[in-house]
């Protein structure tokens, strides 16, 4: 289990630029997303927290320095991606969904222990034999990470990552996930005796819904990138090509609303209470326009109807990225700020320029006295800002494949491109830190809500963030990220909210099980919740 060390605060580098003391008084927006009563949990029940997908959760953490052997420590097994764990409806249980298993993991009290899994339907079991030779093994080159997991997983090895990746839990205590074209609900066989195992409950085939696409030129097939759920308790599946509505017992055809021929989505979509769904493509054309858009489902059918609430706005786009990140659009699965019918209500998400913007675009109506800002392609972006990361003005590539993290008016963003990279994700996400260096730089913001704009509260530019998905605790007002560095090898990495100080350290050392690979970074009280390219492990940070 983790130790507590002497703690220590490292130096804030921050280009000169004095971080802004922030009060709780100063950030006046108290409420949060309305609780989807079709989820298992108002958080913890979709991937990226809650349908708004804040990356926020109330947990408090203690601060200091751990150091911890996660060879010694067992995980809940699965992957090589485990993007993130959920909350059952039943409080002493969680589901373990990753890219070839989904589990039911024991949290009562301090445990954290595997009751039974289930092979994902449409995915190949890895054993825990090859789990650990794609966690334990050294990776001195990217050619030899390619051969190794290539032997392990298959010819592709980014060809697992539409499996698993996003994925909710419904009131009735089922997973939706998907693998390949399939997406399945799988529940208990007992609900009174989790020993007896898991089952299937649905499963449907997309094909009859969502037609083939080409994501990758040459290559026609369906790829899923989403997933999430309406308020009136529907199956929301976001597709490269356009998204999906059906019903949760899949008894119906459902509905399809396909994008335009030259966009594509490589990322998830956020839903309002209203049923409004958040949803953004980039262009196939380097440097080409993305779109941000709000769709409504209204019971029947996916509208972009302007009189059912339902727009679209163009955002700038860049070039192909070199690591990590997919497309010429945005990084960021759109994340819902504001929530109080009197407060400005904004979706938020980072551009595609090589050096990214964040954009806020009003949610609903814009207010009659708003001018357009100058620069911005619409009247419908509320504000932009450039992302700086603490980096210098001729760095290439600033760019995020993570979500923007809300807390209050308080968004975070992460650097995640370095200059060079692999082009299949997983063997990027394996060598990004151990073989090449990782990508610095990361920047907290915040909206003046009177002004209708952002201002830059602090940067970094000596953290390393590769690939997992940071997470805030409004509970410690701390944000969490997983980086790589040769002196301490894989960490997460504990920033004050208000300063970027360092406040929290837990060094995992230099095996990949430190690496996240991709997922959500979670808490729960005062434990550290880490989803490993194992699985998940529980990490008490108690003194």
């Amino acid at each position: 289990m983790a130790a507590a060390c002497l703690f220590f605060l490292w130096s804030c580098k921050e280009n000169g630029k004095q971080a802004k003391d922030l009060s709780d008084a100063d950030q006046t927006q108290t409420a949060g997303p309305k609780k989807n009563p079709y989820l298992s949990n108002d958080i913890y029940g979709v991937t990226h927290i809650n349908p708004a997908q804040t990356d926020c959760v109330p947990y408090k953490i203690n601060d200091g320095e751990y150091d911890v052997d996660l060879m010694k420590m067992e995980p809940v097994w699965g992957g090589p991606v485990n993007i993130f764990t959920f909350f059952s409806t039943q409080k002493d249980f969680m589901w373990s969904v990753s890219t070839d298993r989904i589990a039911l993991v024991d949290k009562s009290g301090d445990q954290w222990k595997k009751i039974t899994d289930i092979d994902l339907p449409g995915a190949r079991r890895l054993s825990v034999d090859q789990l650990k030779s794609i966690s334990d093994v050294a990776y001195p080159s990217v050619s030899f990470a390619a051969d190794h997991l290539k032997k392990v997983i298959g010819a592709e090895p980014g060809s697992i990552m539409p499996a698993g990746v996003y994925s909710l839990v419904s009131s009735e205590n089922y997973v939706y996930t998907n693998a390949g074209n399939i997406v399945s609900a799988v529940g208990m066989i007992d609900e009174k005796d989790p020993s007896k195992g898991l089952e299937v409950k649905y499963k449907f085939d997309v094909s009859n819904l969502i037609p083939a696409s080409e994501a990758i030129p040459g290559v026609k097939k369906i790829s899923l990138v989403g997933m999430n759920m309406t308020y009136d308790g529907h199956i929301i599946i976001g597709a490269v090509n356009g998204i999906a509505v059906i019903d949760r017992e899949f008894k119906t055809a459902g509905v399809f609303y396909p994008f335009g021929e030259n966009e594509l989505c490589s990322n998830s979509m956020s839903v309002d209470d209203g049923n409004g769904i958040y949803i953004a493509t980039g262009s196939k054309t380097p440097n080409g326009d993305g779109i941000m858009r709000k769709l409504v489902w209204t019971g029947k059918r996916i509208s972009d109807k302007e009189e059912d609430g339902a727009w679209k706005a163009a955002y700038p786009g860049g070039e192909w990225p070199p690591a990590i990140k997919a497309g010429t659009g945005t990084g960021s699965t759109p994340t819902l700020m504001g929530f109080d019918d009197k407060e400005d209500q904004l979706v938020l998400i980072t551009d595609g320029q090589n050096r990214m913007n964040l954009i806020a675009f009003w949610r609903n109506k814009i207010p009659d006295s708003f001018q357009q800002k100058e620069g911005t392609k619409s009247r419908r972006i509320a504000g932009s800002i450039p992302i700086t990361a603490g980096l210098p003005k001729d760095q290439p590539w600033i760019q995020s494949e993570q979500s923007v993290v809300a807390n209050k008016w308080g968004a975070f963003v992460v650097n995640n491109l370095i200059n060079e990279g692999n082009p299949d994700k997983i063997i990027d996400a394996m060598t990004v830190g151990p073989v090449h260096p990782g990508p610095k730089g990361m920047e907290r913001l915040e909206w003046n809500p009177e002004k209708h704009e952002f201002t830059s509260v602090w940067t970094r530019n000596d953290v390393v963030s590769t690939s997992m998905v940071p997470v805030v605790t409004s509970g410690s007002n701390i944000v969490l990220i997983n980086g790589y560095t040769k002196e301490k090898g894989w960490q997460v990495t504990g920033l004050d909210w208000n300063t970027g100080k360092d406040r929290l350290h837990v060094n995992f050392g230099f095996t990949n099980r430190g690496n996240g690979a991709y997922a959500n970074l979670q808490l729960l009280e005062g434990d550290l919740l880490f989803n490993s390219v194992i699985g998940p492990y529980r990490i008490p940070l108690r003194k």
